[in-house]
């Protein structure tokens, strides 16, 4: 695939919208990836480094490595979620806390965009594809109701959790930064990249990486093998995971944390007009409909690189 560099330059702003995802406990990066087109190439090109990779480097010199590497892409997609991801959880960490309505409301109008377009990539919806979907819809919605665990900071678990969590990033529908809330890690990461602590960061990373790698050639295998099986199963994730972003919620339960704050552990989605407080309800309309946009934006850029 002949690309230029504008070419790369949008594959940067897709990553940057993955990284934001990715960075809020809740929403996938995996899903904006589906939709904007790039989600096939990514686990393509994930599952492709293996041995015979640097074989090629020392046979046929770094071009070649590079190209089969797919390095082009590789750099374009990570900077754009790397730089966002770092910068956008420290954002997201005070929007939760301060505005929590407002940007599930902007995440909530995006995923119900995103099962729509998801759910239309399937060419045969027959009665495979439907149980299959409603069983990825139980599994996210089950999800989306573990409590989550005490704050963890050993190295070996802080390993797990990168390696546990990058799968889900990578899954459409199930949230990696809402899987490290469950495992107790979220904090613990949250605080590693505000305070550069590089053993904590670069441990996690070792993680992901280990993760990712393993995870992507089952993936690959999926698509190749049962392609609109494999989609009715995300788009099943998706919409079972609308649960977790419903803006309006009643803490059942609370818990302290390693600092002894209260912290949520069960929460109940409610009407808006059942909400104790403001409910903001006209501009929690305003920007479900900016995040529906949103995807469709993406959806289209997605559409002109097919």
């Amino acid at each position: 695939m002949q690309r230029r560099f504008i070419d790369y330059a949008v594959i940067t702003l897709k990553g940057a919208a993955m990284g934001a995802a990715d960075a809020v406990p809740g929403v996938s990066g995996g899903t904006i990836a589906l939709i904007a087109g790039i989600y096939e190439e990514l686990i393509s090109t994930i599952s492709g480094i293996n041995i015979t990779l640097f074989n090629t480097l020392k046979k046929e010199g770094f071009i070649a490595f590079w190209k089969q590497l797919n390095g082009n892409f590789i750099v374009a997609l990570f900077t754009g979620i790397f730089l966002s991801f770092v910068s956008f959880m420290r954002m997201a960490k005070y929007l939760i806390e301060h505005h929590p309505i407002l940007i599930w409301s902007f995440f909530f109008g995006l995923i119900i965009a995103s099962v729509y377009f998801v759910g239309k990539q399937i060419k045969n919806w027959n009665v495979a594809a439907i149980i299959v979907f409603a069983i990825g819809t139980f599994a996210a919605y089950y999800i989306s109701q573990i409590p989550s665990m005490d704050d963890n900071e050993n190295a070996f678990f802080l390993f797990f959790s990168g390696a546990i969590a990058i799968c889900a990033m990578i899954l459409p529908g199930i949230s990696g930064a809402f899987i490290l809330v469950i495992l107790g890690a979220y904090k613990t990461l949250s605080d590693a990249l505000h305070d550069f602590d590089f053993k904590k960061i670069l441990i996690f990373a070792l993680g992901a990486l280990v993760g990712i790698l393993s995870f992507s050639h089952i993936l690959k295998w999926l698509f190749k093998h049962y392609h609109d099986i494999t989609l009715a199963l995300l788009t099943g994730f998706i919409f079972g995971s609308l649960n977790k972003i419903w803006p309006w919620k009643k803490v059942i339960t609370w818990r302290k944390d390693s600092a002894g704050i209260d912290m949520p552990l069960i929460e109940k989605s409610i009407s808006p007009f059942s909400y104790e407080g403001n409910p903001q309800l006209v501009f929690a309309l305003c920007l479900m409909l900016v995040g529906f946009l949103t995807i469709f934006i993406l959806e289209k850029l997605g559409s002109k690189e097919n």
